[in-house]
């Protein structure tokens, strides 16, 4: 790489006229023929999800969906959760990182002006080139200088720079959104999780009393001869495991207090303040009509990813542009001179002025394998949201999948309770008149407790498929509410895949036409 740089005091605008044109004519000896990608971002419509995915007249979440569950405190603890999280804190920080870029980058649109000032105290040597009476003489030197600069940027370079620290700090928006959907997801599956736990405590705890009526009918049994004291310490066991349980219960929900004080960004104290929920089956699992066409600006993931392309797309357009001269125009007017008498005369005034040609010629690949790098990058974040798609389809359809069978399962794991339930009673009753065993009762006991634990986990479950529904859905984000839907001609340019299939004639333009040529093949 050759810099030709023109700066002068006094240079005629004919002779920056005709070097500029000398230098552009000269463009070409760098050039990026050949360097492409044929990468295209896939259209939802594109993978066949009809099937899996139907259109059933439902509505998108709205971003208050917890209030459908019937408890007060899940919304609250949500709120909770999205202000004081430190995920969100690190989320908000990356856009604040991405915004100072866009600054620095936009300050490079337009020219820079500078003023400085200097003073040196200094001697010069006697035996040196200034004779007398300088030399050997002390004198102050004064410089003052007021200048300025402005990179022209012909190419769009800059401009391109400025649209990918735009892309960015959309990208990073989204997944700020994406991480505020998934932080209030997981708020309501914890929530959730320990709604199940005080459910299987319920049951535990009545289990209890079950054992206990068991114990006593054992008891008198063995007082009356008919059962011995095998069956009096098998139902002082039972009792005793059944307690057993409920301690491991409680200490669960206490882990999932715990758990659920991080979640709100608190420490552990925070989760035993927690009223035990009260959730209720929420609202009717229906999906809204043209899920995959729609999906696409309503996961901020998806959106995520796509702004991400669309920055990789302005990084190419930028690698492009280094291929073509930079022009700069400085100048600086000031005044420079020995002793304050003569400082701020005519006579000591100091003006330059003139323009800077950065010319690639020969760079030994430099510029050719920073191109093929943005295009792998470019390759790489196309590839990203292609799958951040694929796997988006495939989250919906898992989670509408789940529930439609989980519902279809709670049909008959109630038959099976109620049947198990009604052997039970009849059980009991046998065993207390003396026309069965104890093992009977036990059995049916047995079989009773598994249904209804089977009952409240499908249940619980099923609740838990339709949060993450919510959240497969987005969760209530909606990038066209949010500014950070895509511009349409900005996704037109990234699904036309940037490609080099005319650089080799842009490369070597007539110095009349190099700006148009070079702009098409930075396009």
């Amino acid at each position: 790489m050759k810099s030709l740089s023109l700066s002068a005091p006094g240079i005629s605008c004919r002779a920056a006229v005709t070097a500029a044109v000398a230098a552009l004519a000269f463009t070409g000896c760098a050039n990026y023929s050949g360097i492409k990608s044929d990468k295209q971002m896939s259209s939802p419509t594109q993978y066949e999800s009809s099937q899996s995915v139907p259109s059933q007249g439902g509505q998108w979440p709205s971003l208050d969906w917890a209030n459908q569950f019937g408890d007060p405190q899940l919304p609250q603890l949500i709120a909770e959760a999205l202000q004081g999280n430190p995920s969100i804190a690190q989320a908000q920080a990356r856009i604040a990182k991405a915004s100072s870029y866009i600054e620095s980058s936009r300050s490079a649109l337009f020219p820079k002006v500078n003023g400085s000032y200097s003073w040196n105290r200094e001697i010069f040597s006697a035996n040196s080139i200034y004779p007398p009476p300088y030399g050997g003489t002390w004198y102050s030197e004064n410089n003052v200088l007021a200048s300025a600069s402005w990179d022209l940027d012909l190419w769009g370079k800059n401009h391109q720079r400025l649209g990918q620290a735009v892309s960015q700090e959309k990208a990073a928006e989204a997944e700020m959104q994406q991480a505020r959907v998934t932080l209030a997801a997981s708020v309501a599956s914890t929530y959730n999780q320990l709604a199940q736990l005080y459910a299987l405590r319920d049951i535990a705890a009545r289990e209890i009393a079950n054992r206990q009526d068991i114990g006593r009918i054992t008891n008198g049994r063995v007082v009356a001869g008919l059962d011995t004291n095998v069956e009096r310490q098998t139902a002082n066991g039972n009792i005793a495991s059944s307690e057993a349980n409920v301690t491991d219960l409680d200490g669960q929900i206490t882990t999932v207090r715990y758990q659920l004080g991080a979640l709100l960004g608190k420490g552990p104290d925070r989760g035993l303040q927690i009223a035990k929920p009260v959730l209720t089956a929420g609202n009717a699992v229906t999906l809204p009509d043209n899920v995959p066409a729609d999906l696409v600006s309503r996961r901020p993931d998806i959106v995520a990813a796509r702004w991400q392309v669309e920055a990789e797309l302005h990084d190419v357009k930028e690698a492009k542009a280094e291929f073509f001269p930079d022009i700069n125009l400085s100048a600086g007017i000031g005044f420079d001179a020995f002793g304050w008498g003569r400082f701020l005369t005519s006579a000591s005034r100091n003006m330059q002025l003139g323009p800077a040609i950065h010319l690639p010629i020969f760079d030994a690949g430099a510029l050719r394998s920073q191109l093929k790098g943005r295009y792998a990058d470019f390759d790489l974040d196309v590839a990203n949201y292609n799958q951040t798609l694929i796997n988006a389809l495939s989250d919906v359809a898992t989670q509408i999948a789940t529930i439609r069978s989980i519902d279809q399962q709670s049909g008959d794991a109630q038959r099976a309770l109620d049947a198990s339930a009604k052997a039970y009673q009849l059980a009991v009753i046998r065993y207390k008149a003396g026309l069965s065993e104890q093992l009977q009762v036990l059995n049916a006991d047995q079989n009773r407790l598994a249904a209804e634990q089977t009952v409240t986990n499908l249940k619980m479950r099923r609740r838990d498929m339709q949060i993450g529904l919510i959240k497969a859905l987005g969760g209530g984000f909606d990038a066209t509410q949010t500014g950070l839907a895509v511009p349409a001609d900005s996704e037109a340019a990234a699904q036309a895949a940037p490609s080099a299939s005319a650089p080799a004639a842009a490369a070597n333009p007539p110095a009349a036409s190099a700006a148009p040529a070079a702009q098409a093949a930075a396009n």
